[in-house]
């Protein structure tokens, strides 16, 4: 069986040019929605995973659509062969699980992901610490500043119930508890 998948972004776009594509090409049923590519977790999409024999074979305009994240996109195509189904793309021929070359093509898109993944973290890595060398701190603000912190501890230490603290803070109780613990290290 041949099935299509056509995806865009957004309500405001428009499916029907990768539908009549993806039919001209023989697809017997498309599969469509307009979700972000962001990533793999789209209703559509996994249906149509699930429902994949030995055999079938996938068609979609180009592998954007997809998936935008090369990792997804190894993902979507370990789980296309797995079902002993297919991958082609009509704008990027040399996406096609379907050839010969299938091994090759997997290696290539899995090697893209690994190589993109690193140079990912490395950029991160290094903006973390030129961020770090420029005095920014990382992790969430604290609710309360720190003269909220020494009043509020010193209010504990007076005996006023962490309950109305916290309230008088508007906070939770937690939070003041967290700053008893803080103290005590």
């Amino acid at each position: 069986m041949k099935y299509g998948y056509a995806r865009v972004s957004t309500e405001g776009q428009d499916l029907t040019a990768q539908i009549e594509r993806l039919r001209a090409a023989g697809c017997q049923r498309v599969f469509f929605e307009k979700q972000s590519g962001k990533d793999a977790n789209r209703p559509q999409l996994k249906r149509l995973l699930r429902g994949l024999k030995a055999g079938d074979v996938v068609y979609a305009v180009v592998s954007d659509r997809v998936a935008r994240d090369p990792f997804d996109l190894l993902n979507i195509l370990r789980t296309v062969t797995a079902a002993g189904a297919g991958l082609r793309l009509l704008d990027e021929p040399f996406i096609d699980t379907t050839s010969e070359m299938s091994d090759l093509v997997l290696f290539l898109v899995g090697w893209a992901a690994k190589w993109q993944r690193r140079r990912i973290l490395e950029n991160t890595a290094n903006g973390r610490a030129r961020a770090m060398a420029m005095g920014v701190k990382f992790g969430r603000k604290p609710k309360l500043s720190m003269q909220q912190r020494v009043e509020a501890l010193a209010r504990l230490a007076a005996g006023e119930a962490r309950s109305a603290v916290a309230s008088s803070f508007k906070v939770s109780g937690s939070t003041i508890s967290r700053l008893r613990s803080q103290q005590l290290r």
